[in-house]
């Protein structure tokens, strides 16, 4: 009696276990509970991801959500044996039929191109694949067409053309973009390593192994760190490197034995019994080999290796003159090599005709479209070119002609001063300007507040200045010129009238009616009048900076003093100096 009594209690504990991890579950939402799904499932816990996939597709039907319906039978299919796995996949297809989007049917078909790949027909692995792959173009989903592409390239590895499998899966790895998930990257650089070590790109290899290790250990996968450790063991076996081989060979074998996930214990078994032969071990290359065989036979998973496997055994007891032995190995190899030649010779022809040829057949329309594209851009870019090339030679002709006339300009003014024909300063030569009341001028920082002098001389316009003041201004403006008072910074006409003892508007008023300018233009003139002449008689005053000659004669900075130059001759100060050495070497 209290036998089943505590039978009893286990079983309601074991009940309450499992309705408090179904009460866990029901908070997450569809999302959470397939990234725990693939996160048990990863590192092969076959009981607790399938708990999720029921809960999922229970959760779905609930709410009859059918996109989480069809997510819910591929969650169930990933644990199931193949016939009802693919009744799973099968459901998945029903249920997606004609719902509108771009994600159905691609998926169903890349679903069912993996299920078929993970039980050994290629042949419909592919076509469906290739039909994924069409539909995922036609929908531009470039998260399935990089899918589809991986699954063909496992493919093009399979028929030994790891090149181009290579190139594939290169690109994913380094080009995963937004398109490939950590897990799919993950698969990408271990399906490359194989490749690399296949094609003796074994550098490349040896990095790659680093890098996954690395992965492995912050992701504490255990698994993935066993596989990393069987591709290292590959890569020793490929250098000759058997005992090392040997020992990681066996203890990845140790592991994935005592695990759920037992896909990839042929190619460990292989892989071991290769690195025996090379270490002339052939009783454990038999063993090996024969426990390869006995895999083979129950799960009907063939690889292009196995011939060896087999031609190694008929050979050994062929040597032992065990008849028996041989003949059943002789059958078995005949078995398995019927099997790869049919799925060898499909996938030889079809993988060409209906991948590499139309992938060939775009990437031509690619390249003429490049083409296209490359002929109109360089059209345009022929035109601005042209446009550039044109502007630059206007801008040139006209620096050329705008320069020829400054040294024109500059060249009259130096035959005047060495003629001893310079115009005074207090008549309108060609070189100054109109008199005008109202102008406002450029360079007013030079000069100071100039305090509204244009209206003081509107309104004392119409007033005449007594004769002997304007006698008395004059007299004291021929003494500013004369001793060159003008050289001095921070010259205004407020301080200049003060210093000769009249006011502002009777000095305006004179300045503008003897010398016919405003008292700006005044200072100015005075000023490049005086730097024209000792620009040709002074060969050190010649080899002054701009801002030096400008401090020199009385203003605060060059742009100012450029300004006055020009407005005042026509051309430029440089232009000027050039032209006086050269009428001095000539």
């Amino acid at each position: 009696m209290m036998k089943y009594i505590i039978i009893i209690l286990l079983f309601s504990n074991w009940v309450n276990a499992q309705k408090n991890k179904i009460d866990s579950l029901y908070e997450l939402k569809y999302s959470e509970l397939k990234n725990k799904f693939y996160d048990y499932y990863d590192h092969i816990k076959v009981q607790q991801s399938e708990q999720i996939a029921q809960y999922y597709l229970q959760k779905a039907k609930k709410e009859k959500n059918i996109l989480e319906i069809a997510e819910g039978y591929n969650l169930m299919h990933f644990n199931k044996d193949f016939p009802t796995a693919l009744k799973y996949v099968d459901s998945l297809a029903a249920r997606t039929k004609n719902i509108t989007g771009n994600l159905y049917p691609a998926r169903t078909y890349l679903i069912k191109g993996n299920l078929y790949y993970k039980n050994d027909n290629l042949k419909s692995a592919l076509d469906n694949y290739i039909l994924g792959l069409k539909y995922a173009k036609e929908q531009n989903d470039e998260r399935q067409t990089a899918y589809a592409n991986m699954n063909i390239a496992y493919i093009n590895s399979y028929i030994d053309k790891n090149a181009e499998a290579a190139k594939t899966f290169r690109h994913y790895v380094y080009n995963r973009n937004d398109i490939i998930d950590d897990y799919q990257h993950n698969q990408m650089r271990m399906a490359l390593i194989s490749c690399y070590i296949d094609i003796n790109k074994l550098d490349s290899a040896n990095i790659l192994i680093n890098e996954g290790q690395k992965y492995a250990f912050i992701n504490k996968n255990n698994y993935d760190s066993n596989l990393y450790s069987y591709l290292s063991a590959t890569f020793d076996l490929k250098l000759k490197k058997y005992d090392s081989a040997i020992t990681k060979l066996l203890n990845v074998y140790t592991y994935i034995t005592n695990s759920d996930e037992k896909s990839n214990t042929n190619q460990i078994l292989y892989s071991l019994g290769k690195a025996y032969e090379g270490a002339k071990n052939k009783e454990k290359a038999v063993e090996v080999y024969i426990k390869l065989d006995s895999i083979v036979q129950k799960s009907d998973i063939t690889f292009p290796e196995l011939r060896e496997v087999y031609t190694y055994l008929i050979d050994y007891y062929k040597e032992s003159n065990n008849k028996e032995k041989q003949l059943y190995y002789i059958d078995r190899f005949l078995q398995v090599d019927k099997k790869l030649d049919e799925q060898f010779k499909y996938l030889s022809t079809e993988v060409p005709k209906k991948y590499d040829t139309p992938n060939l057949l775009q990437e031509k329309e690619d390249i003429i479209q490049d083409l296209k594209n490359r002929k109109t851009i360089l059209s345009v870019s022929v035109f601005i070119l042209i446009v550039i090339l044109t502007l630059l030679g206007y801008l040139y002709y006209k620096a050329k002609k705008t320069e020829k006339k400054h040294r024109k300009i500059a060249q009259e003014l130096i035959q005047k001063f060495e003629k001893k024909d310079i115009v005074p300063i207090d008549t309108k030569s060609e070189f100054s300007l109109s008199p005008t009341y109202d102008e406002v001028d450029e360079i007013v920082e030079e000069v100071g507040d100039i305090e509204t002098e244009t209206d003081q001389v509107v309104e004392k316009t119409a007033k005449i200045i007594p004769e002997d003041v304007k006698i008395s201004i004059l007299k004291e403006l021929e003494a500013f010129e004369t001793k060159e008072l003008y050289l001095k910074k921070g010259i205004t006409l407020v301080n200049l009238a003060k210093k000769i003892k009249t006011n502002t508007a009777y000095l305006s008023e004179t300045i503008n009616s003897n010398k016919g300018k405003n008292f700006n233009s005044y200072l100015n003139d005075l000023r490049i009048d005086y730097v024209l002449k000792r620009l040709i008689e002074d060969k050190k005053f010649r080899s002054y900076k701009l801002p030096a000659i400008a401090e020199e004669i009385g203003y605060n900075n060059v742009q100012a003093f450029s300004v006055a130059f020009k407005k005042k001759t026509g051309t430029t100060t440089s232009i000027y100096i050039k032209e006086i050495e050269k009428s001095i070497i000539s």
